[in-house]
This record gives C-alpha cells, sequence and structure tokens, in this order.
C-alpha cells in the first residue's frame, strides 16, 4: 500500500512534521535529576482527595529534584466537560498548596510549551496521526455502531476478548481503493493505530511505585484519532508527555491495563518513554474489610467536604503526607515546627496497594496542628471560615477581634498545648459561651447537691468574687467557700473517707463552672473568668440564682 498516499488524502492540509515540533517544543534546560511531571485532569468539575494525592505527589517530587510541575487539561472527552470546572479544579488545588510552575490557568496559560488544553492542540496531533499512516502505523476504520456492535456479540458468543483486532480488524489491510470510495462518499471514519502486538510476548516493566511488573504486549488496534478529528485520551497524551518533556508520570493505578498500549505508541511514535508512577487507590475500612473511597457513597472524597467542615488546609496536607510516606510522622515528632517542605518526600515510600484513609486520624493530625498555631493565625483562619460558613459567629469575631483572640489563647503554647479545635466547624460550639447572645446552660448542675445549696453557694460567691484577683487569691477564694459549706478542699482525705463530706472543692468549682458557662466541662475556669471580665461574670452568676427560684 502507498502510505504516503494514504497520509495525504487522510490529512491534506497537515504541512509541519514531527521535526518542526521538536524545534517548537526542545528539551528543557534543567539541572540534572529535575523531574517534570503533570497533573492533568478532565474538567468535569468534581475535584477529589485523589487529585489531591496525585497533585501532592507530583509537586513533592518536582519541586524537591529541582523541576517543573504544569497543570495539563485533558477535555478530549466534551460530554464530561462541566463549565467553570478548570476555575474550580486551579482554586481548589491552590487551597490545597498544590502550586504549578506553567500550565494552563484562570487568566490564560503560563509557560513555553503550550497550548496546555488538549483541545486547542488538535494541530499538533494531527502532524502525529500523518506521520503514523505515512509510516503504516495508523488506517482509517468506517465501521459504524451498529458494525462495531454485532462485532462484540460474536466475540461474546464465540467467548472471545473483545476489542478491535486481528480477525476482527476489518479495515486494516483494506485496499486504497476501498478506502477513497468511503472518503468520496462522505462516511465518516476514525484512525486507528495499527499494532503488531502478540498477547503471547510478556515483558518486564518496572514502576516506580508497583516495582517490577509483566506487561501482556497490547494487540488491540485502538482508536486514536476519534470521527471529528479529536484523539484519544492514549494518543494525546503521548505526544503532549513527549512535547512537554514529561519525565514522570503519576497516576492511579485504574491506567495500569492501558500501559502496555502507551509503552508501544512511544515507542512507535520515536519517544523516549518517561517513568510511571502508578499510586493505589484510597482505601477506607468498611466493617472488616477495606474499600475504595466512592463518590456515591463517602462524602469525605470531595475536596469541598474539608473546607465545609474546617479543616485547616495545613492539617490536610499533613495528613495527606503522613499517609503517603509512613516515615512523616516520625520526621513531624522530630521537626515539630518546620516546614513540611523539608521533608524529604519519596516514591519509594508510597504503599503499592493504596493508602488507608482513616477520618479519626485526620481529626487527630488537625487538633495537633490547630494546637501549634498562634492565637493569631487561628483567629484569621477562623474568620475566613465563618465569612463563608457562620455568619452569625463572623460578626461576633469582628466586633471585638481583641476579645475573641482572648479566647482563642487559652491554653496556647507551651510543650503541651489544648487540643480543644480539631475544625474550625467546632469553634462555635467552643466559644460559644463567651458571647451573651449565643450563651446557654446546656448541663446541670452536680446531681450530689441540692438546688438550696447551689443557689446559696452561687449567692455566697458573689460577695468574695474579685476580677483583679490572682490565680492564687482566687483559687483560696473558692476553697474557703468550700470549707464554709462543708466541702472537702484536701482531695486526698476526700478519697480516703468521702462519707465524711457533702462533696469536694472540686464539686463546688463545678457548679460555678456550670453557672458561667452552662457546660459541666471547660478550659480553665480562672482564665475563662478573666476573660468574661467582672461585669459579666457577676451578671451570669445573678442569673443562675434567679433561675433557681
Amino acid at each position: 500500500m502507498d502510505f504516503e498516499k494514504l497520509a495525504q488524502w487522510l490529512f491534506p492540509d497537515v504541512t509541519l512534521t514531527p521535526e518542526d515540533m521538536e524545534k517548537r517544543y526542545p528539551e528543557r534546560q534543567l539541572p540534572q535529576g529535575a523531574i517534570v511531571s503533570r497533573m492533568a485532569p478532565s474538567p468535569t468539575g468534581f475535584v477529589h482527595l485523589g487529585n489531591l494525592v496525585q497533585g501532592l505527589t507530583s509537586e513533592r517530587l518536582c519541586h524537591q529534584s529541582g523541576g517543573v510541575l504544569f497543570l495539563r487539561i485533558e477535555d478530549t472527552d466534551s460530554k464530561r466537560e462541566i463549565p467553570g470546572a478548570v476555575k474550580i479544579l486551579i482554586e481548589a488545588l491552590d487551597h490545597y498548596g498544590i502550586r504549578f510552575d506553567e500550565g494552563a490557568g484562570i487568566e490564560g496559560d503560563i509557560g513555553d510549551y503550550g497550548p496546555y488544553t488538549q483541545s486547542l492542540r488538535k494541530d499538533i496531533y494531527h502532524v502525529y496521526a500523518k506521520y503514523l499512516t505515512q509510516k503504516g502505523m495508523a488506517y482509517p476504520c468506517f465501521c459504524t455502531e451498529e458494525d462495531l456492535e454485532n462485532m462484540r456479540k460474536e466475540q461474546e458468543a464465540a467467548h472471545e476478548n473483545f476489542g478491535y483486532y486481528g480477525k476482527y480488524a476489518v479495515w486494516r489491510d483494506r485496499s486504497l481503493e476501498d478506502i477513497r470510495r468511503e472518503l468520496d462518499a462522505g462516511h465518516p471514519f476514525v484512525l486507528r493505530f495499527r499494532s503488531t502486538g502478540n498477547p503471547e510476548n510478556k515483558h518486564k516493566f518496572t514502576d516506580l511505585v508497583k516495582g517490577e511488573i509483566v506487561l501482556t504486549e497490547n494487540e488491540m488496534d485502538q482508536v486514536l484519532l476519534k470521527s471529528d478529528g479529536i484523539p484519544t485520551y492514549h494518543f494525546a497524551h503521548a505526544v503532549d508527555d513527549h512535547l512537554m518533556r514529561t519525565t514522570l508520570v503519576v497516576r492511579g493505578d485504574e491506567w495500569l491495563p492501558s500501559l502496555p498500549f502507551h509503552v508501544q505508541l512511544f515507542q512507535s511514535l520515536g519517544f523516549k518513554l518517561p517513568k510511571y508512577a502508578h499510586i493505589g487507590p484510597l482505601m477506607k475500612m468498611d466493617g472488616e474489610s477495606k474499600r475504595k473511597l466512592s463518590k456515591r457513597k463517602d462524602p469525605e472524597l470531595a475536596l469541598t467536604f474539608y473546607e465545609s467542615e474546617g479543616f485547616p488546609v495545613s492539617a490536610v496536607y499533613e495528613y495527606i503526607l503522613g499517609i503517603l510516606n509512613s516515615n512523616y510522622e516520625d520526621w513531624r515528632r522530630a521537626n515539630p515546627d518546620a516546614d513540611p517542605s523539608g521533608f524529604a518526600f519519596s516514591y519509594k515510600k508510597l504503599n503499592p496497594a493504596g493508602s488507608l484513609f482513616d477520618y479519626d486520624k485526620l481529626l487527630n493530625v488537625s487538633k495537633n496542628v490547630i494546637s501549634r498555631m498562634t492565637a493569631d493565625q487561628v483567629f484569621d483562619e477562623l474568620l475566613d471560615y465563618t465569612k463563608a460558613y457562620d455568619p452569625d459567629l463572623f460578626a461576633s469575631l469582628t466586633a471585638d477581634p481583641d476579645y475573641a483572640k482572648a479566647i482563642l489563647s487559652i491554653g496556647r503554647g507551651g510543650k503541651k498545648p489544648r487540643k480543644d479545635l480539631a475544625t474550625w466547624k467546632e469553634a462555635k460550639p467552643y466559644m460559644s459561651f463567651f458571647y451573651d447572645a449565643m450563651f446557654e446552660r446546656s448541663d446541670p448542675y452536680p446531681e450530689t447537691i441540692s438546688q438550696e445549696t447551689v443557689k446559696k453557694v452561687l449567692t455566697a460567691y458573689l460577695t468574695m468574687y474579685q476580677a483583679s484577683d490572682d490565680q492564687t487569691v482566687w483559687f483560696d477564694k473558692i476553697k474557703a467557700l468550700s470549707e464554709s459549706f462543708g466541702f472537702a478542699t484536701d482531695m486526698k482525705a476526700y478519697k480516703e473517707n468521702p462519707q465524711d463530706y457533702p462533696g469536694s472543692v472540686a464539686d463546688i468549682s463545678g457548679l460555678i463552672r456550670v453557672a458561667l458557662t452552662g457546660r459541666q466541662s471547660s478550659p480553665d475556669m480562672y482564665a475563662v473568668m478573666q476573660i468574661l471580665g467582672q461585669d459579666r461574670v457577676r451578671a451570669r452568676l445573678q442569673n443562675a440564682v434567679d433561675a433557681l427560684g
């Protein structure tokens, strides 16, 4: 067959060559060992935790090596595209600290290897489609949907593999005359790859995460260009990864079945194959067994979940680093205040089977992260969260920032800071009692103390309390109050002979706590009362007395 003539028929307007493309997109001038990788999502509008896992892995490996991370938008499947999805994606990844050196942007492309959106690169793909046709490695297929469906039924009946190969590849060796007749009739066609693979042949392949795996050669004549001239993912990604000079492809292991075809494509096009790191899926425990996180079942798969729940970005980032590299937690313990960029991230530590997502562990990580923040940092992040998700608390915070920061300062700093908050969503129930508009007495007074005694204790405390007392004087007064009602002030003596007392100083402190905060548990009472101030403390004590009748 005259492949040159066929190529001219199919691509009469293509005048550029692969050599022209090599000149347009030259090798990058980077330090030895620098990694060039990409994120290449489809613009579906759903940004999930897997995107963050892949993005963080690629970002760390690239930037640790002095390399380049770029964003490419793979929008060749127009049926899945959602308007505005690219903006959603870029903003979500930027929110979680994934910064791109070049690629698609909200305001346009940045970088010299674009366009970074595949729908804008059709002419480039056609250069290589023509090249493969010229070499006899691609051909037009005029099969209709009905033809393909009948082929599938025949394969099913014969218990054979589904696909376009062997005797089923009916347009693989058709004559130029047959092809010309179809073209003249205006019949649509797809361009297929002419595979030379044999499924009997096996080859060893080294994946950076999976290790050594065995690949079975591809025998399928896969589609390269669809009938509208738009490339399939397989063809487009091979051309793009080569021209954008990608050295490492990080992607989910659901792409492993396609790897034999991808290897074949790179070889046929004369491209150097990048290294591959196929990441296992995010898993979760479901009863006694593990399963993949599901978009339908698990709200925590969506990145928007973490924003709406109020997880600090730094906490999510910390947690993901920890589940990707098991030695990260040891590094963090040794470097409690260090920036995570100082951690030596390694693909060798990635779990080939996938990482186990543990929501409770995330909460613990987040508590630790928030506990290490300053009050100013907590206030700023809480302000951002409440502005979007809790306008009432936002109004309270902005009305008196110093008061809010004083609340958030309780137990902060030192070797063992308090860990009251795991998310910003928990801030309102944690601090609401400090604000009169949100204050409510939700917990009862200690059941062992009668209402009459509670009233007498609170009435007596009203005459003793002074906001100017230091912590020692303040506690001495509570002990004196306890003693005056016969309550034990020596906890050791109380534990040895509890029957000799109606209660202890802890019970007296507890009922004062309920009167002032509405809760049996709260941060340090002296600090709480100092922040509430004398007028508010007296008013709450009096209201509590009045409520007791």
